[in-house]
């Protein structure tokens, strides 16, 4: 048997092969409890795989609980991970803070040695320096390692026959800018030691473990211990590929999928039924220079807190109630007013709806509002504005009609506010996908096995040797997911004089792009070529069709559709109609 399963920050998510699915409430102090008790709930003897998404990267990071971490770095460079970009994080908000840099500064360490812009050795490298006694790992980041490495190699080297647990930042994030390639390294060794003692310790709970990545692919559960960094969307990711593919079965190569779990709501953009890419992502104010999906993150979910703000404005999230005590309805001693709370009292969630085995408690959910007075009207009418903005940030933002997309709506709440949302900006069709409510982890399941390659390109202005360099990455990423590999190559592009670039399949469609993004396009400006990107998938032999599906029948608003993992609301003027692979296929009707 093969078991997906995605720990969220309210519920646990768990399906087999065969369809069967279980939720169990998430176990924050030790994730690996409420992991084994959803498996052991369906699954008797030992699975035969385990691919898993998880929550603890992120939530170490968010939480400040990695391990106390040492920075050795270039001479001179010391105070690139907290001067960062001179850039303000909002621009008019004289308020707003910068999180705090990741490495105090008596733990930041110098060596002397330096290489060129090309990687030639302009200084041999000095001795290594002590590192502090308090510190359990060490992030090595020198200048110009993505284009030699020699440097960080001898340096590791040392630390490591110290007894010390180095990350290289050229095993990590080999790319130009050294700021976001410092923090991408430095938050790498400050999770392993936790991430790699709770995968570690999930390595023994199946025959093969496998663990998602932010990039939407399957790494070995030992891999993924050693790259905590490429977990930080570990979950959401799972969710966003079964999402893209249940739009393209059911017609809808264009979509935006949303993700509204318990405690966040994730979106992402599908284009030609591949979800977009993204080579840069900021978690809790820290970028994260590794390949992943572009999904973006509010929080905004079933277990988000209503409040009225000291200004008297209703405010929804981020605070949540989580999965303990959960909100007021659960009967759990939760006593601030919910999303959810407001929805079951809206009658969008049956009075009779349970839970993860829980039963709800309505004239909990009107209490809690009542004392904080709010109505559950106005609730959901927050919630759905911010998240109606957070589906243009990746629509309309971007340059692309969402007129033209259907909302693939999943999560345990997605499903209820997803008419809501495609009402408000136009767009055709709500799917909602068979195990809509635990998709993520059906997701994970049926993701492909996939390692990503990353390379500066030394010389931008210049493509002569280009095509070759392609094809050594391909073959070099092949060669680490095994036979029958596919392999996709693409580039990160820009005009010169431009300080950000466009990932594009080649040099020739970076205008178009541009256009596309940024308004215009300047086809006779020459392109530059920064980085080269290779992905090798290799398809887990299981897809989302080969689940067995659940009966669905049509339906016309205004109802509550329940489902064994989520609830449908279906407002007046819907219509729900069975498609393809289980989904369901809501539409306004003709007027």
């Amino acid at each position: 048997m093969r078991v997906g399963v995605d720990t969220g920050g309210t519920f646990t998510d768990v399906i087999t092969e065969d369809g069967r699915v279980a939720k169990v409430p998430s176990t924050p102090r030790d994730p690996g409890t409420a992991v084994r008790d959803g498996v052991a709930a369906l699954v008797s003897q030992r699975p035969a795989l385990l691919a898993h998404g998880t929550t603890v990267a992120t939530n170490a990071l968010l939480e400040g609980t990695g391990a106390p971490v040492a920075l050795v770095t270039t001479a001179g460079l010391a105070d690139v991970v907290e001067i960062a970009r001179q850039d303000r994080p909002s621009l008019y908000d004289a308020t707003v803070v910068r999180p705090d840099p990741l490495v105090p500064r008596h733990r930041r360490l110098e060596v002397e040695g330096r290489l060129a812009a090309d990687g030639s050795e302009l200084v041999p490298l000095g001795p290594v320096p002590e590192v502090p006694p308090d510190v359990a790992a060490v992030a090595v980041c020198l200048l110009h390692a993505d284009l030699d490495p020699r440097h960080e190699d001898a340096v590791a080297a040392e630390l490591e026959a110290r007894g010390l647990d180095v990350t290289c930042s050229h095993d990590v994030s080999p790319e130009v800018r050294e700021y976001e390639r410092t923090v991408t390294t430095v938050v790498n060794a400050l999770l392993r030691p936790r991430c790699r003692d709770y995968l570690q310790g999930l390595a023994g709970a199946a025959d093969e473990v496998l663990v998602m990545t932010s990039a939407g692919g399957l790494l070995p559960v030992r891999e993924a211990a050693e790259l905590p960094a490429a977990l930080l969307l570990s979950g959401p990711a799972g969710g966003v590929r079964a999402g893209a593919a249940a739009a393209l079965a059911n017609g809808f190569p264009g979509a935006i999928t949303f993700d509204m779990g318990g405690t966040s709501t994730d979106v992402c953009l599908v284009l030609d039924g591949r979800p977009a890419p993204a080579g840069l992502r900021t978690v809790g104010g820290y970028p994260i220079r590794l390949p992943s999906l572009d999904i973006h993150t509010i929080g905004a979910g079933g277990g988000s807190i209503a409040r009225i703000d000291p200004g008297g404005a209703l405010v929804v999230g981020p605070a949540s109630a989580g999965a303990d005590p959960g909100p007021a309805c659960y009967g759990r001693g939760g006593t601030q007013p919910t999303v959810t709370d407001a929805d079951l009292v809206a009658g969008r969630i049956p009075a009779d709806a349970t839970f993860g085995g829980l039963r709800l408690d309505r004239a909990a959910a009107e209490a809690a509002l009542a004392r904080a007075g709010v109505t559950a009207e106005g609730v959901i009418a927050v919630v759905d504005a911010s998240m109606e903005r957070a589906l243009r940030r990746v629509s309309v933002e971007r340059g692309v009609d969402p007129r033209q997309l259907a909302l693939v709506a999943f999560g345990g709440a997605g499903p209820l506010h997803a008419c809501a949302l495609a009402d408000a900006l136009g767009m055709p069709a709500v799917v909602v996908p068979a195990h809509a409510g635990v998709l993520s982890a059906l997701g994970i399941l049926t993701a492909p096995r996939q390692r990503d390659l990353v390379r500066s390109w030394p010389h931008p202005g210049d493509h002569a040797g280009l095509d070759e360099a392609r094809r050594r990455l391909a073959a070099e990423v092949a060669a680490l997911v095994g036979p029958d590999a596919a392999v996709d190559t693409a580039l990160d592009c820009r005009y010169r004089g431009q300080s950000h670039e466009l990932t594009v399949p080649d040099v020739e469609a970076f205008h178009e792009a541009h256009c596309r993004r940024n308004g215009f396009a300047r086809p006779d400006e020459p392109v530059e070529v920064v980085a080269l990107r290779a992905t090798a998938t290799r398809p887990a032999g299981l897809d989302l069709e080969d689940l067995p599906a659940p009966a669905r029948d049509g339906a016309v608003g205004p109802t509550s559709i329940r489902e064994p993992d989520c609830t449908i609301w279906l407002p007046e003027g819907w219509r729900a109609e069975p498609g393809e692979a289980g989904a369901l296929v809501l539409r306004r009707e003709a007027r």
